[in-house]
């Protein structure tokens, strides 16, 4: 298989969503959503969501496959030569906002995307990544989430995942707080320097590994006793994650601008959300520790 295979991609991102999906409903012990939708320009997906779970306060889990005959300015802003050309797109991505503030929150996605025009060669890439947001950092957490993104990523490249680790530190930080997102994770977008296959394998290895990445740090945190400080504090650090996600995220002005579902698109946000004026933790609180040990960037894996 040394060219793109729409269809096989497509039957491996329907059972990964299936096999998370059924992975989470066993540690929530409530059953997801289900909602399946169509796009009048082109394509479709399914939308499995949780609200007001045991574990989880809100989460989706989705798979789209959508189509156009002209690339949106998100997409084509790295590529203007593609402008015009017919699309697709699949993925499935995923956002986790469990109700313990000792749980983190988590984002995972995998993408592929294909422009074509008549009498050229198509252009194909595949994007993705994961990425860990805390609110009360544990180094243990992370340093286990970073090792898997490191084995997933090793069979395929030594020079992957430090490249990939970087692009998250850089991605996933909050330009106008000065401030990142979370303690990152792998981050990779345009990619076809490999074969097809080749490319297609390290994708797969890297969506098949999201349930070791997460699930046992998921696990560990759900039952940590907590009060209404450390959810006042996990309301307030949502605050980061919406802003991220509506002023900078590119998969979130993908979909808008491309006319894609909108509650698939923002399922992302937090059901629960709290901004305050110019707040800064106690000194050498709890809550402090997040800034100064856990947001600024680092190897974890060489810790």
């Amino acid at each position: 298989m040394s060219t793109p295979s729409p269809s096989a991609i497509k039957a491996w991102l329907l059972d990964l969503q299936s096999r998370i999906v059924a992975a989470l409903e066993d540690v929530d012990g409530k059953p997801f959503l289900r909602d399946s939708w169509e796009r009048p320009e082109g394509g479709g997906g399914i939308s499995r969501l949780i609200e007001e779970g045991n574990v989880l306060e809100r989460g989706g889990v989705n798979f789209s496959h959508v189509m156009g005959a002209n690339l949106p300015p998100s997409a084509a802003a790295a590529r203007p030569e593609l402008a015009g050309r017919a699309w697709e797109a699949m993925g499935v991505s995923l956002v986790l906002h469990p109700r313990n503030p000792y749980a983190p929150t988590v984002h995972m996605n995998v993408r592929f995307f294909e422009a074509t025009a008549e009498g050229k060669e198509p252009v194909w890439w595949f994007g993705g990544g994961m990425d860990l947001t805390p609110y009360y950092g544990n180094a243990d957490d992370a340093r286990h989430f970073h090792r898997v993104c490191y084995d997933a990523l090793a069979p395929y490249g030594e020079d992957l995942h430090p490249r990939f680790k970087k692009w998250c530190d850089e991605y996933f930080y909050l330009k106008h707080r000065k401030e990142a997102r979370g303690v990152g994770g792998i981050f990779f977008d345009d990619f076809n320097e490999l074969p097809f296959i080749d490319a297609f394998a390290m994708v797969q290895s890297v969506g098949d590994g999201f349930l070791d990445a997460y699930l046992p740090i998921l696990k560990d945190r759900k039952d940590t006793p907590y009060g209404e400080r450390e959810r006042d504090f996990q309301a307030y650090r949502r605050g980061r994650y919406v802003e991220f996600n509506l002023v900078w995220d590119r998969g979130t002005h993908f979909g808008l601008q491309s006319g894609g579902r909108t509650e698939a698109i923002l399922m992302s946000l937090p059901p629960i959300v709290k901004w305050r004026y110019d707040w800064h933790p106690e000194p050498g609180s709890a809550e402090a520790a997040l800034y100064t040990d856990f947001l600024p960037h680092r190897d974890w894996l060489a810790s």
